[in-house]
This record gives structure tokens, C-alpha cells and sequence, in this order.
């Protein structure tokens, strides 16, 4: 067998994977397609090392080793990527990652409608309508607040 047909499944795998990774929200269906491509990957280290062996009898078959580490580093990376996804699906309620942020983050804020930082509403840093310095608030107090 040619050593292109396995290079060139190996290249529609690893397009397919890129694709899920740019193009997919879901954070379950971006770890399947980081899948898709450790698997082209694979499927290119075991391909070349068939190929180099049938030029010398005397290798030490790196690359099906390679391969071996390379699966078990991606079981290690999916179940951890996978209970992570999990946490933080029972934490916020969706696996999105555009909504995802991290958890010391608040709200995106952005102009003065909406209590940015150009805006001198209470929690900001401006003077407030008596004039005094208004200090922010910490995140504890404003969920009390709002309970």
C-alpha cells in the first residue's frame, strides 16, 4: 500500500477535528474533535514508521510506540477534559463555551448604560450624587443583596 492513502486520511481526519474546534460551541464536541485530530496524528506516526521500516529491517518501531504513548495521553486528557465539563455543567447549567467565564468574573460591562466603567453608579469608583468615593462592592455582599 501507498504511503499517501493513510497521509491523506490521516489529513481529512485532522481538517474534520480543526473544524470541530473552531466551529463548534459545545465543549463536549470540541473534546471529540481534539480526538479526531490526536487520531490523524496517530494514524500518521504509524503509517511513516511501516513505511521507514520496509527501507531497514533493523528499527526500533518508534513511531507504533509513540502512538502507544500518545493514547494514553489522550485518555488522560478526555477524562479529565470530561469531568471538568461535568463540574462546570452542574455549576452553570450549560456546557456552552461562549458562556463560560471564569468564576471570579462578573457581568461584561461595557458603556455607561449599563454601569460600566464610565458610568458612576454605585458600585463604580466615581464620586456618587453626594460626592464621596463610591468603593465597589465584593461579590458576596451584591449575592446577599439580590437574595
Amino acid at each position: 500500500m501507498h504511503l499517501a492513502y493513510p497521509a491523506v486520511l490521516a489529513a481529512l481526519l485532522f481538517c474534520t477535528g480543526l473544524y470541530g474546534v473552531l466551529a463548534r460551541r459545545n465543549a463536549i464536541l470540541v473534546l471529540m474533535s481534539v480526538e479526531l485530530m490526536l487520531n490523524a496524528v496517530n494514524l500518521n506516526l504509524v503509517a511513516f514508521d511501516v513505511w521507514l521500516s520496509k527501507a531497514s529491517r533493523d528499527t526500533l518501531h518508534s513511531g507504533q510506540a509513540l502512538t502507544l504513548f500518545t493514547i494514553a495521553i489522550a485518555a488522560a486528557e478526555i477524562g479529565i477534559g470530561l469531568a471538568i465539563v461535568l463540574a462546570v455543567h452542574r455549576n452553570r447549567g450549560t456546557a456552552d463555551i461562549d458562556r463560560l467565564r471564569d468564576t471570579a468574573e462578573g457581568p461584561e460591562t461595557g458603556g455607561p448604560d449599563d454601569g460600566g466603567p464610565d458610568s458612576h453608579g454605585p458600585d463604580s469608583d466615581g464620586p456618587d450624587d453626594d460626592g464621596s468615593e463610591g468603593a465597589p462592592v465584593p461579590a458576596d455582599e451584591k449575592a446577599e443583596a439580590a437574595a
